[in-house]
């Protein structure tokens, strides 16, 4: 079996700076996929550039905001998913206190609809944040991927989770990542074989050549089928505190030439989808 992997720019529309760098590696070809997140003002400006590129991105549903920008509304305006002034908390662990089921799938149902009207709709989806995992408190994903099958959407759930963990999950939520995956397999949601992406702050890693000297070593560990690694490419400008940096420092690890010699060396096919075309209820 040959080894494949998606490598893709999260966060597209987060703001114009990310934006802009994401695009930029897009018609470069240094990533081969994108998730929009459609709640941010500068999501329909974004929408429209990759449009021209050819690009049809994935649904990046939203629901939470981010730290260091002006917060953002929901489409749907579900009362469990929202602050009292109508904004959507910038903690996770919030959302995963009070979010209620019902109102998690308007709002991916309203997201969605916003980019079937801008464009072709999506062929997967994904959680920001990963709000929707059960990470942060509450778990959506039966939710989530009985609505990925009624839309006919593949969903990123690795089918081995310990590369992204990076080692086994603790009981509870290795029990109920198993069942997601039966789920996901019983219902048709087409899923990648694993997913990796860094998870180490600025501090952590100390250096650009630490970030690129992970990345290699997940490209290494890369199984057979077809994985998914995510990045969060941006300026440094453009995202506040150190998170910025690391940003950056994703951005040049998908120009660098080391990195491109390592995706020939260890013989990835580089694509741009783990999934397969079926057919959705509502296309």
């Amino acid at each position: 079996m040959t080894r494949r992997v998606v490598i893709t720019a999260d966060d597209l529309g987060r703001e114009p700076g990310t934006t802009e760098v994401i695009a930029a590696l897009l018609a470069e070809g240094h990533v081969t996929a994108t998730t929009l997140i459609c709640v941010s003002p500068a999501a329909e400006r974004a929408a429209k550039q990759v449009r021209e590129l050819g690009v049809v991105p994935r649904l990046h549903v939203t629901l939470t905001s981010e730290r260091g920008l002006p917060r953002w509304r929901p489409l749907n305006g579900a009362a469990s998913l929202v602050d009292p002034d109508g904004t959507l908390s910038d903690d996770p662990l919030v959302l995963g206190a009070r979010g209620e089921a019902q109102d998690v799938i308007r709002e991916a149902d309203a997201q969605l609809h916003w980019m079937r009207d801008r464009g072709p709709l999506p062929e997967a989806a994904d959680s920001h944040a990963g709000t929707l995992y059960g990470l942060h408190g509450r778990s959506w994903l039966a939710e989530a991927l009985e609505w990925c099958a009624h839309h006919g959407l593949a969903f990123r759930l690795p089918r081995d989770p310990e590369p992204y963990f990076g080692g086994p999950l603790p009981p509870a939520l290795a029990a109920a990542h198993e069942r997601a995956v039966a789920l996901a397999d019983a219902l048709g949601v087409a899923i990648p074989q694993t997913i990796a992406t860094n998870r180490r702050s600025a501090p952590e890693l100390g250096s650009y050549e630490r970030l690129r000297d992970d990345y290699l070593r997940r490209l290494a560990a890369l199984p057979e089928g077809t994985s998914e690694l995510f990045l969060h490419p941006s300026r440094e400008d453009a995202v506040t505190g150190p998170d910025g940096i690391v940003r950056t420092w994703e951005a040049r690890l998908l120009r660098d030439p080391v990195w491109h010699k390592a995706l020939e060396k260890e013989s990835v096919e580089v694509v741009g989808g783990w999934w397969g075309r079926r057919r959705s209820r509502d296309r």
